[in-house]
Order: structure tokens, then C-alpha cells, then sequence
């Protein structure tokens, strides 16, 4: 199969992780002052609400580019997928996102668990991201000369 050199497959998805690692840190704080907002009543910038899906837009692509990325990486220099734990950590995060994104887009006052499965699926995304961080450093490792 003729792919691309697998070291520019490696800086694209460092760059996506990188960038969907600081969407995630974008989406807490402002998830995290809708939420105050919410709760107490104050104030909230009309901005807020279109700059949060949008940066949710952003990371959902992003994740979806690792994911074609590391299958794709991995299918072309190993022939085959599973050979490591990274894979099961991957699709964990991709499986955590995809349900995130779709509870976001149900969250309305007559469907009031979707906020809750929005922002307990967000929670343990962190785990995911900490659990494909450290798997993926070894990957790495295989991939630099």
C-alpha cells in the first residue's frame, strides 16, 4: 500500500492531540461557566454558547482524525490493529466523545438527563485523555528512528 511517510502521520496527530487536549481544557471553562451561569443567575455572554459547540465541533474532528490516523499508521506498518493497549484507549476516548457531542445536541429543559450524560461523559473523558496520553507515548517511541 502506498502511504504517507508515517513520521508526518505522527505530526499530524501530535498536533491533533495537542489541539484537542487544549479544546478540552476550552470546553471545560466555558462549560464550566455556562454551568455557574445557570445555577446562580449571573451574567453570560451571548458569544459563549455558539464559541462552546463549535470548539466541541472542532474536537470531535479532531479525535475522528486521530482515530483514521492511528488505524490507518498502524494497519500500514504492522498489517494488522492490536498491538498495544493504546487501541482500547483510543476508541474508549472516540466512543466518549461521539456520546458527549450527541447528549450536547439533545440538552433541552424536557430531556434534562442529556446535561448530566453531557457533563458525566466530559468527566470520565478525562480519564480517556490520560489513558491515550501515556499508551501513545509508547506508540511513538516505535514510530521515531
Amino acid at each position: 500500500m502506498n502511504l504517507p511517510s508515517f513520521l508526518w502521520l505522527w505530526k499530524i496527530a501530535a498536533w491533533s492531540m495537542g489541539l484537542s487536549l487544549f479544546a478540552y481544557l476550552l470546553l471545560g471553562m466555558s462549560g464550566g461557566w455556562m454551568f455557574y451561569r445557570r445555577n446562580t443567575q449571573a451574567f453570560s455572554p451571548l458569544w459563549l454558547r455558539p464559541a462552546h459547540y463549535i470548539t466541541g465541533a472542532i474536537m470531535v474532528a479532531l479525535v475522528l482524525i486521530l482515530l483514521v490516523i492511528g488505524l490507518v499508521g498502524t494497519l500500514g506498518h504492522y498489517g494488522s490493529l492490536g498491538h498495544s493497549p493504546h487501541l482500547i484507549a483510543g476508541l474508549f476516548t472516540v466512543i466518549l466523545v461521539l456520546i458527549s457531542a450527541a447528549a450536547a445536541t439533545q440538552i433541552s429543559p424536557e430531556k434534562p438527563r442529556m446535561r448530566w450524560l453531557h457533563i458525566g461523559s466530559n468527566i470520565i473523558l478525562f480519564l480517556g485523555f490520560v489513558m491515550v496520553s501515556l499508551s501513545g507515548w509508547s506508540v511513538v517511541q516505535k514510530y521515531l528512528p
